[in-house]
């Protein structure tokens, strides 16, 4: 945090065209420490609103004013509550920026803080030249009471200043403030500030009478003890009222406790010596016109020597913004004026120092140094470290504030590139999550991540699962007939919609070939409703495939289903593109039950049949058919779902049943796991095909599906079309 806003603008509030970075930090920290993250995320979905704010970059004041008012409205809060609130909360965050000791130390009480907010600001100005405080002035009345005159660039923001004020008082003096606006008004007495607030101040000590009592109690028999004690060592001495007068006039330093300078009756001073001493100084009258001035200020304004100078003539008051008046400057008095020379042949000149109302002499001193903010500011106006005073300190203000601003950029430099890496990493983290999506949509979201890990993936067993098989009836013919963006968009359309599917009932999408599309529910998360699940899938796919049109006859394509239940072997295949892949009979035998099933039929295996016979479905027996390299087999159509209507099926019923007995959604945390399978490093399953192990590279020949017709059907479709296909699954 920079010590502009933690220090100098500890009441200050906007500024009339930027403002830095430190005020929009502490809004954001006022609404999610009151009102919670969520208020400010809506905050931020504003234009330009960040999610972190330097702190020494100059932001438009727009912005700031956009939250703000964004936020009354969210938590519809009326803006005087809100902006005072803020002002509370300001000050905390300055105190935990680290500066609760230097604002302590601005003043002994609430009066002295506040009229050395000026002084301060002033100095910050010397490293901020963005920064344009508002103005404060405390005006004690006739009845003792405290006014509290605050001038502002913008209307309306004068609300936060009982805010601060408050917190002020009730942390650092103990005592409790309210204050009251007694006058609102235009500005008249003062220049480039909009806005004149009058606020009736009353402060009282926040602790308890007993203790106030105890305490005065205590001085009390203090002060009668040492007062008994001088009694007895005048006793001797004095008697009567002299006695009683010692007594009261040795302890007169004790009951008053007040300091009376002494002063000379001549001041021992030259002339000469004075304006030396104080190069640059100047005194002039009640009419504004020149009397004296220090020998160096001659020196770079030799104007000011002319006998009727007028200092209107050659200055203007910078801060604060007050007409150039001698009634202003001594209501005014307080602060630490800043004057600036008119543009001169060669350069400019600002002035910073106190003015000193002279009232036998009916003058004005002003003793002030030249503003400078850098050695490169010494140099540009022409002067050196020699022409200032060695008692002054601005030659040590200008080599501090030298370093200081280099510390400033170095701070800017590193939260800029801070933001770039910032920006950066949530743009990795979105590539990311955008990677990740695409390597679990290739393969099982464990074996992902094992293989993100650098770790091998073993082969792994699986005693029980459901594949099913599908393709498009009649696609080698729509091959020959249609575009090839005509093919590809019909398939995108058709894989879109049985993707879906896979999502909605647990199971995984094993590979595409062409026309081709596998799945297997039990793997790779083993699942006691494997069956069931890919039973609805195969309806659903069903009922998506009249979506999806043919380009040749304008209807519905047709698919062929096949599913068959049994165990198998999987792994990841490949260095190059790796693949998940299934290896064994079950595999070869749900193949069969495809290429040897009818358009628009799902076609079952006998041990798929024992599975799902129980649950409802709507099965028919299709008699025993021919089944090359099977022989001989007893198969079944299934022809629908009574108990679940189409709408779940495809995912449509909002707040339907749930399907399956092991919940979907339970199913989800536990996708992460490894499934407990039996791992296969190198052994050789009946039907030949030899899953990999983690350490074997020897390549695994290919193996095609025969998928020639095993029966007479009343659609013409030749061989050809099968033998088209070569179904690989590596």
């Amino acid at each position: 945090m920079g010590d502009f806003f933690g220090t100098g603008m500890i009441v200050a509030e906007f500024s009339t065209a930027s403002l830095y970075g430190f005020i929009n930090s502490c809004l954001q920290s006022l609404v999610i420490e009151k009102f919670g993250q969520e208020t400010w995320d809506k905050l931020s979905s504003l234009p330009d609103v960040q999610d972190t704010f330097m702190t020494y970059m100059v932001y438009d004041d727009i912005l700031t004013l956009s939250m703000v008012q964004e936020a009354c409205s969210l938590l519809d809060v009326p803006a005087d509550v809100f902006l005072k609130l803020f002002g509370e909360h300001f000050f905390l965050f300055c105190k935990q920026a680290g500066y609760d000791t230097m604002l302590r130390t601005l003043g002994g009480n609430l009066i002295e803080f506040i009229g050395n907010l000026d002084s301060l600001h002033s100095y910050l100005a010397l490293s901020y030249q963005e920064m344009n405080a508002p103005s404060f002035r405390v005006e004690m009345t006739d009845k003792g009471e405290m006014l509290l005159h605050y001038y502002s660039d913008r209307k309306g923001l004068y609300h936060i200043v009982p805010g601060i004020i408050e917190a002020v008082a009730r942390d650092f003096f103990d005592s409790k403030v309210t204050m009251e606006v007694l006058n609102q008004s235009e500005e008249d007495e003062r220049t480039g500030k909009k806005e004149h607030v009058v606020f009736l101040v009353k402060q009282t000590k926040q602790a308890s009478k007993t203790t106030d009592m105890d305490h005065s109690s205590l001085e009390r028999e203090t002060l009668l003890r040492k007062m008994r004690e001088k009694c007895a060592s005048l006793a001797g001495k004095k008697r009567g009222w002299d006695l009683i007068r010692a007594v009261v006039t040795s302890e007169k330093g004790s009951l008053h406790c007040t300091f009376r300078p002494s002063y000379p009756n001549k001041l021992w001073v030259e002339e000469n010596t004075f304006c030396n001493a104080f190069p640059f100084h100047i005194v002039f009258d009640e009419d504004l016109k020149i009397r004296q001035t220090g020998v160096n200020i001659q020196k770079f304004l030799p104007g000011l020597q002319a006998r009727e100078a007028m200092l209107d003539q050659w200055f203007t008051i910078i801060h604060p913004q007050v007409t150039f008046t001698i009634e202003s400057i001594r209501k005014f008095i307080n602060s630490q004026f800043v004057l600036k020379s008119y543009k001169d042949n060669h350069t400019t000149l600002k002035l910073r120092g106190q003015m000193l109302w002279m009232e036998s002499l009916g003058c004005m001193l002003y003793l002030c140094s030249p503003k400078l903010r850098s050695l490169q500011e010494l140099q540009d106006v022409g002067l050196h470290l020699a022409d200032l005073a060695q008692h002054d300190v601005t030659r040590d203000l200008v080599l501090l504030n030298q370093q200081r601003l280099a510390e400033m950029e170095l701070t800017n430099q590193l939260e800029r590139k801070k933001e770039e890496l910032r920006i950066l990493s949530q743009h990795l983290e979105a590539e990311k999550q955008k990677t990740e999506t695409l390597l679990y949509a290739m393969l099982p979201r464990h074996i992902a991540d094992q293989l993100k890990d650098g770790k091998s993936v073993k082969a792994g067993e699986f005693e029980v699962c459901t594949i099913l098989f599908s393709d498009v009836v009649t696609f080698t013919n729509i091959c020959a007939a249609c575009e090839p963006i005509q093919i590809v968009d019909m398939l995108n359309s058709m894989y879109s919609k049985f993707d879906r599917l896979t999502n909605i009932h647990g199971i995984y999408k094993v590979e595409t070939i062409g026309d081709a599309y596998m799945v297997v529910g039990g793997v790779p998360i083993p699942t006691d409703t494997h069956a069931h699940r890919v039973a609805n899938f195969a309806l659903g796919m069903r009922i998506a495939a009249r979506e999806v049109t043919n380009p040749i006859t304008g209807k519905p394509i047709q698919i062929r289903v096949g599913l068959h239940t049994g165990p198998v072997l999987a792994g990841v295949v490949g260095e190059k593109m790796p693949r998940y892949c299934l290896f064994g009979d079950t595999v070869n035998t749900a193949s069969r039950m495809e290429s040897h099933g009818l358009p628009d039929h799902i076609h079952l295996s006998t041990f798929t049949y024992s599975e799902v016979k129980d649950a409802g479905f709507n099965i028919q027996e299709r008699g025993q058919i021919e089944v090359k390299g099977k022989g001989q087999m007893t198969t079944y159509f299934l022809l629908g779902n009574p108990l679940v209507s189409e709408d779940s099926i495809m995912g449509k019923e909002v707040g339907g049943p749930c399907l399956y007995r092991d919940d979907l959604h339970s199913r989800s945390k536990e996708s992460d796991k490894v499934p407990d399978v039996k791992t296969v490093p190198g052994d050789t399953p009946p039907d030949g095909v030899v899953a990999p192990g983690p350490s074997r590279l020897d390549p695994i020949p290919s193996f095609a599906w025969d998928i020639s017709p095993p029966y007479e059907t009343n659609e013409e479709i030749s061989a050809s079309n099968f033998n088209s296909r070569l179904c690989v699954l590596f």
